[in-house]
């Protein structure tokens, strides 16, 4: 059998050289790599340009898993489904029956990434010992390569349960077959490992705007390229029920701008922010001020409203969104999976919205009383009868003919957080902190109505004793917006994701933890779905809850109104917990 041989430092030299052509990256330093296909580390690792190649080479190489993170964590649950186009390894991931030769089922290339990873810290200590680049600089780079391989290994908890977990350089991926090197851990054991090591990194912000990696890549200002490290902490323990120190990991990220001077950032940045109802200038679901009752009225936009969420250019409104998304260029690899997965017209169509997923919008009702959540309208779309997955898609084909825009360009994004993401982890956190209110409020109006024990749009009231949490970090919020006394206070802009998304608050019946958590969880369907969050969020909650049925029985409700005949079997496997995982096989 040929053995795969990792050449980090080539792939840090073609990663450095299409950086320089590229981009306007010190395109000088850049340069200096001699493109040769090995190098020795004094020609690899000498400076911080050449830490920069390094990092940019490992999301380079990470980028190779968006295909196979959204198919994971997507097929397996309840939103997507395949197509009379899948082959039969798809159709073994939505049925729960995976066999040991299946390609997406593989843990090769997550290992691929950890151990470019691995390769690049090992180097960046070597550096760091040698005087080649600043502690800070160290810290940095290596912090931010480290939480990439954290993310990663948590991936691989979620979908296998049990895994080698490696921090050393290694020059034949295939030792890691070897279980008396590298023993295996079960994905508690992980979690105990991850949160320990991530919290303990040296630096856990983003990069400042001032670094030589922040800058622009063909077009593409790169701020948002890099993984964000609280969101990471927030989520492993968010896995691990530390729901007090998730909750404060994923609060600083929510108020991480409202010291920056810019009153825009302040109150916009991941805040979910309520409506233009004037310009419809917003990424809200709206419609054309005083014709709210009129179909037609409806802001279905791919540079206004949500749905240019997924289209628009990396602007202002985009930035207030997204926190981390990488992009599928026309000028280098890897070149975007999205559309032969999605897309009819230049793909292959291999995955579709499942029918769950269309019913569970079609049971919405929007504020206006019209029938059906109109997200559903701007994630998926029907092309010659055959609904489309329509979020990766927006860069390159035109929302109204269907057709590309250039054949050969497929340009696009690999999504993978955003506002609406952290505020419905950061609910989830909180509610089980008990703090059911401040969950409601997130899930549904906000802040400044949910605190406020007569709602109303008057500013000519004193707020100065309501519209806020009165409590505790990470807890306290204040949204106070009045001008008798004047207050505009952090997060008065902030309306709830239901009231963004145009449709009504929910009731809370019954146990407030439960049955808010799982209102949290049908939005997220709603709101992120295709998005790569599914399965971990049902299997998340199954896990806490100890109630297998939760997953099972929603995939078990995907496979029926396929008329699958499997979809009995298939609830039944899911009812014990040690077929959530997939088997661990390395070949």
């Amino acid at each position: 059998m040929m053995k795969l041989k990792l050449n980090t430092k080539k792939w840090l030299v073609v990663t450095a050289v299409t950086l320089a052509f590229t981009s306007n990256i010190s395109c000088k330093k850049f340069l200096e790599v001699e493109p040769k296909d090995r190098l020795v580390q004094e020609q690899a690792y000498r400076n911080v340009f050449d830490a920069d190649a390094a990092v940019y080479g490992v999301y380079g190489k990470f980028m190779d898993l968006a295909s196979q993170y959204v198919i994971l964590n997507e097929l397996r649950a309840d939103l997507m489904s395949v197509t009379v186009n899948s082959d039969p390894f798809l159709r073994q991931i939505s049925n729960h029956d995976v066999t040991l030769d299946n390609p997406y089922a593989s843990p090769k290339k997550y290992y691929e990434v950890i151990l470019n990873c691995n390769d690049v810290l090992a180097n960046f200590d070597i550096m760091l010992k040698d005087n080649k680049f600043t502690s800070d600089e160290y810290n940095q780079r290596y912090s931010d390569v480290a939480c990439i391989r954290s993310w990663v290994y948590l991936q691989l908890g979620i979908h296998f349960g049990t895994i080698p977990y490696i921090t050393d350089p290694l020059t034949d991926i295939n030792d890691i077959k070897d279980v008396s090197k590298f023993p295996r851990v079960n994905f508690d054991q992980l979690l105990d490992i991850l949160v320990p090591f991530v919290e303990g990194l040296p630096y856990k912000n983003t990069y400042a705007s001032n670094s030589s990696l922040i800058t622009t890549v063909d077009g593409y200002p790169t701020a948002k390229f890099f993984i964000n490290k609280q969101c990471l902490i927030g989520d492993l323990n968010l896995w691990k029920g530390n729901y007090n120190r998730a909750a404060t990991a994923y609060k600083a990220v929510m108020t991480s701008f409202e010291n920056t001077g810019n009153d825009n950032d302040r109150y916009d940045l991941y805040k979910v922010r309520f409506a233009d109802v004037a310009t419809n200038n917003d990424i809200a679901v709206g419609y054309i001020r005083f014709r709210e009752q009129d179909t037609r009225a409806l802001i279905n936009s791919t540079t206004q409203g949500w749905k240019s969420l997924f289209a628009r250019q990396r602007d202002n409104l985009w930035n207030q969104e997204w926190i981390w998304a990488l992009p599928f260029s026309r000028n280098f690899q890897p070149t975007n999976p999205f559309v032969d997965l999605f897309s009819i017209q230049g793909g292959k169509y291999l995955l579709k919205p499942s029918q769950q997923s269309i019913d569970n919008w079609n049971a919405q009702t929007q504020r206006n009383g019209i029938v059906g959540d109109v997200r559903k309208t701007f994630s998926i779309n029907e092309n010659f009868g055959r609904p489309v997955v329509m979020k990766y898609l927006y860069n390159y084909l035109d929302d109204i003919t269907f057709l590309p825009r250039v054949l050969f360009e497929k340009e696009g994004n690999f999504f993978l957080y955003r506002a609406a993401t952290l505020h419905l982890r950061f609910a989830e956190a909180a509610n089980r902190d008990n703090r059911h209110r401040l969950a409601n409020a997130l899930l549904n109006d906000g802040i400044k109505y949910e605190f406020d024990p007569t709602p109303s749009n008057d500013r000519n009231r004193n707020v100065t004793n309501i519209q806020q949490t009165f409590d505790v970090p990470p807890y306290n919020f204040d949204a106070r917006d009045g001008d008798f006394p004047s207050f505009r206070a952090t997060w008065h802009r902030n309306v709830g994701l239901r009231n963004r998304a145009y449709v009504p608050r929910l009731a809370v019946v019954g146990d407030s933890t439960t049955n808010i958590e799982s209102s949290l969880i049908a939005e997220a369907g709603l709101e992120l779905a295709f998005e790569g969050n599914r399965w971990g969020d049902l299997m998340r909650i199954a896990r806490r809850r100890n109630e297998p049925a939760f997953l099972a029985d929603k995939v078990y409700q995907k496979l029926l109104k396929e008329n699958n005949p499997n979809a009995s079997a298939v609830r039944t496997k899911l009812m014990d917990q040690n077929n959530w995982y997939l088997p661990f096989k390395f070949d």
